[in-house]
């Protein structure tokens, strides 16, 4: 505003004064708003929200920290018990080869007879590749005539080699790359043809691929079935993408059973088709999507909890008490479940989240309140006293946790793989990758081998004989 703006205001008189400087007022509490929304975004991070740690800034959201030289040199210090490879005993390895010494010190050189032993060997054992190479089988399928009618006859092909040119060993290396590798169909032909000598093109990895997952079908919604009768699920939902539209990849996690499904959003409708049937507790963020659980079946994860807190703390005033309050409340109790993981003692664990449920209670109806200076953290504390015995399920349900690490472990995977391929470029690849996904982290959550599995259920799956389940 000019000077001479200014002063023709005040000459209007004081009503139009007062007006002015109203306007501006709200102009500034607007601007302000804005500008205290666009540092809260550019200070989130992996530590006070829940976005990925990829998302942080180069240096990571912690920071380095400040370390004073010891003086050491890198590395193991004198007097440190050093370890070596444990050697396997003579009868477990594949080949021995022996080396007597040439010459001795004094000059004296050894013949053949005077190698003789005087004690035990020292033993070095070298761990190789025998050279690969896919054998080729051909199956000639002979013509013979009949000595009746005099017709000719062709032999047929078994019904596990005519499916494909590949064996199920091989078909299941390929799967087992792709899923679990995260392998390019380009890099898996370039894989498959200097480690294996194994002729094959992108077409038939992801032909390969299609014929998985279609003999995954049935073991899917098995696990799907099995899921859904558990006592208790661990649930996320992460972006996923379809021809580069956004779509929703859900997952429902067992301590044995890993489901994934893909969906069109993280709509409560999405979360409700996963649940279908399910009669147990759910562990999961704070998600609008889960509010339409009993709040006496749900868990919320304490993790996302404690970056919550951690965001308010970095604000100011009352919502920096807030955080800081709820921050403490977040270590205790991790250090409740901490000394419970090692003693076992259930009513020990108990009496602690008494203590912490009397303590957080008071702040969270505080903060709760209607007062200006609870604007930003009003919000969290409400939400909080709504699914309130939802915090603390886990002290009373046996094998229940307090977090969702387990579905966040069990998604980092999949994120990793959406990363790079992009994605699915049609429906069917969607509930290709479904199945490849859960087959491939049930079978990590089994001790199990992804590519034995595979090897089993392709070579049934050509024959026709009964699908192996994974459950």
């Amino acid at each position: 505003m000019e000077r001479a703006e200014a002063e023709a205001i005040c000459d209007a008189g004081r009503e139009v004064v007062v007006g002015v400087l109203l306007r501006m007022d709200r102009q500034i509490q607007a601007l302000t708003a804005r500008v205290d929304k666009l540092e809260r975004e550019l200070a989130k991070n992996s530590r006070n929200s829940s976005a990925p740690p990829s998302s942080d800034a180069p240096g990571g959201a912690r920071g380095r920290r400040s370390k004073g030289a010891s003086g050491r040199s890198p590395g193991a210090q004198p007097g440190h018990e050093g370890k070596g490879r444990e050697l396997l005993p003579t009868m477990a390895v594949d080949e021995v080869i022996e080396h007597w010494p040439e010459r001795c010190g004094c000059g004296h050189v050894f013949c053949e007879a005077e190698r003789v032993a005087v004690r035990a060997p020292a033993r070095h054992q070298v761990e190789e590749l025998p050279r690969l190479a896919v054998g080729v089988i051909e199956h000639q399928c002979m013509r013979a005539r009949c000595p009746q009618c005099g017709a000719e006859r062709t032999g047929e092909l078994p019904a596990v080699v005519a499916v494909s040119a590949f064996g199920p060993r091989l078909q299941a290396a390929v799967s087992s790359l792709a899923v679990r590798n995260r392998v390019s169909r380009r890099d898996t032909v370039e894989l498959c043809t200097e480690l294996f000598g194994a002729r094959i093109s992108t077409g038939s990895v992801d032909a390969i691929l299609r014929r998985t997952g279609d003999a995954l079908q049935r073991p899917y919604h098995d696990l799907a079935r099995r899921a859904r009768r558990s006592s208790h699920l661990n649930v996320d939902e992460t972006g996923w993408r379809l021809k580069g539209s956004r779509r929703a990849l859900w997952g429902a996690f067992t301590d044995r059973v890993a489901v994934y499904r893909i969906a069109p959003d993280r709509h409560e409708r999405e979360a409700r088709e996963l649940l279908k049937g399910h009669r147990g507790v759910v562990t999961s963020d704070r998600w609008w999507a889960y509010n339409h659980l009993a709040v006496g079946r749900r868990q919320i994860c304490w993790a996302h909890l404690r970056r919550d807190f951690q965001a308010h703390a970095e604000g100011l005033g009352a919502e920096r008490e807030f955080g800081q309050a709820g921050l403490r409340i977040c270590e205790e109790l991790f250090w409740a479940w901490e000394i419970y993981q090692h003693t076992r003692e259930r009513s020990e664990l108990q009496r602690r989240v008494v203590l912490l449920r009397r303590e957080l209670k008071p702040i969270l109806r505080r903060y709760a309140g209607k007062a200006p200076r609870y604007k930003y953290c009003r919000g969290m504390a409400r939400n909080l006293l709504k699914v309130w015995s939802a915090l603390w399920t886990f002290a009373q349900r046996r094998r229940v946790q307090p977090t969702n690490n387990h579905a966040e472990r069990a998604l980092r995977g999949a994120v990793i793989y959406r990363k790079l391929s992009l994605g699915s470029q049609s429906e069917q690849g969607e509930r290709r990758i479904e199945r490849l996904l859960s087959a491939s982290t049930t079978c990590r959550l089994q001790r199990r081998s992804l590519h034995e599995y595979l090897t089993e259920l392709l070579a049934a799956h050509a024959r026709g004989d009964p699908t192996p389940m994974l459950a």
